[in-house]
């Protein structure tokens, strides 16, 4: 017997369970950066690392992209997205032997002004245009389920990527393309669907993904995370959560660690920070407020446990935020 209720069934267990959903909140914790851009050859563009994850998308030509590691490089073309975790530097080329600029050093890339007429994806007008998306989370750690991603996810135009992607892929260029008002409002909200749609393809691939993965299809660990996510307020031990998973406190333990690579109340501090630091800078709510939320009963013991997650103080974090 693996300790659980015979009763429950695993699609209702995973019900208000939404762990992508839960990622693509953790990544906004962090300020959203879009880039486009019409190269001709010879181009090569050197990306640092951020964290957490990131998209780049081929409009138009196509593109080597060039792993952090030994690994081979990866023909992109057009249509194709390719979802790369940001834990280490990577490269975007022309051609897999062209030297590489660092990305911010634009006067050292050869890109086309944007033309303002929309020409820029028109074929006559040849090269290559890249739409490159993430979040700088500044130090604050991704979710957990973003450990369980390859270095590189991608989602090839000519096999089909699911029409959500293109969609998105398609609104995007259209945004990029055009200027229009309300470009600054609109592109933040597509980058949180691609980065979202491109997870869940990467998700649903019921051949490619583990850990995290794995857990939110194990119905008592899954239990454990939506009790988690519904009440981050409440007094969490390990033994509430092993109840509220129909295991025994020792099993519970295990197979929590073992599926997500951290102890239960080790992801339960990360996802009350998570919720502290998206209120810290979406409200104006008082730290107090803000602690009683995330389950600290005084206003210095919350700000000391997100110094030790974050690396800085609530009101500096928010801050920043605003600077």
């Amino acid at each position: 017997m693996n300790g659980l209720d015979p009763h429950i069934d695993v699609q209702s267990s995973l019900t208000g369970l939404d762990l992508v959903g839960d990622a693509i909140t953790a990544m906004r914790i962090g300020e959203p950066q879009l880039a486009r851009a019409l190269l001709h050859p010879p181009w090569g563009l050197r990306f640092p690392a951020l964290g957490g994850a990131g998209v780049q998308v081929i409009l138009k030509g196509k593109a080597w992209l060039l792993p952090p590691g030994d690994d081979d490089p990866l023909l992109l073309e057009a249509g194709d997205v390719a979802l790369v975790r940001r834990r280490a530097p990577y490269g975007l080329a022309d051609d897999p032997g062209t030297p590489l600029w660092d990305a911010n050093l634009a006067e050292h890339v050869p890109a086309d002004h944007w033309p303002p007429d929309g020409s820029a994806l028109d074929a006559a007008t040849g090269g290559t245009v890249l739409i490159g998306g993430t979040y700088d989370l500044s130090g604050a750690r991704p979710h957990p389920l973003l450990d369980s991603l390859p270095d590189i996810v991608h989602l090839p135009a000519r096999v089909g990527a699911g029409s959500d992607v293109r969609t998105v892929v398609d609104l995007l260029g259209a945004e990029m393309d055009r200027d229009l008002p309300g470009m600054s409002a609109a592109m933040p909200a597509l980058l949180d669907l691609l980065l979202l749609y491109a997870l869940r393809a990467w998700f649903e691939d019921r051949a490619a993904p583990t850990g995290w993965a794995q857990a939110i299809r194990d119905p008592a660990i899954s239990a454990a995370l939506r009790s988690i996510q519904q009440a981050p307020e409440r007094t969490w031990t390990v033994e509430s959560l092993a109840r509220a998973s129909h295991l025994s406190r020792a099993a519970f333990a295990r197979r929590f660690a073992a599926l997500t690579g951290q102890p239960p109340l080790t992801y339960l501090t990360w996802w009350r920070m998570t919720i502290a630091a998206r209120s810290l800078r979406s409200t104006d709510a008082p730290l107090q407020e803000i602690a009683a939320q995330v389950g600290y009963s005084t206003e210095f013991a919350f700000s000391k446990a997100f110094k030790r997650e974050l690396g800085v103080a609530p009101s500096r974090f928010r801050a920043r935020g605003r600077a």
